[in-house]
């Protein structure tokens, strides 16, 4: 696969706290990693604001039928907190 070669700007501290991570060596693929999976993010919940749009959204009733049969595998105290 081809690559370019851009600029970046980015804060200290996210730069530092990758750089510790993956050492200078490894910044590059680091990037590229997590830019292509917010690339596949914002990939995903255009499709689910399309298919909303088309279709309404999903029914209570059904999300709740679907949290029963697939609980979150996650431990209650691994989930991330949102903002």
């Amino acid at each position: 696969m081809a690559s370019e070669k851009v600029s970046l700007t980015l804060d200290e501290d996210v730069l530092s706290s990758a750089r510790n991570l993956v050492g200078r060596r490894g910044l590059s693929r680091y990037v590229n990693r997590a830019v292509r999976w917010q690339v596949q993010r914002d990939g995903i919940a255009a499709l689910l604001e399309d298919l909303d749009k088309e279709f309404g959204p999903v029914d209570p009733k059904a999300m709740e039928e679907v949290r029963t049969e697939w609980p979150d595998p996650a431990p209650k105290a691994n989930r991330r907190r949102s903002a």
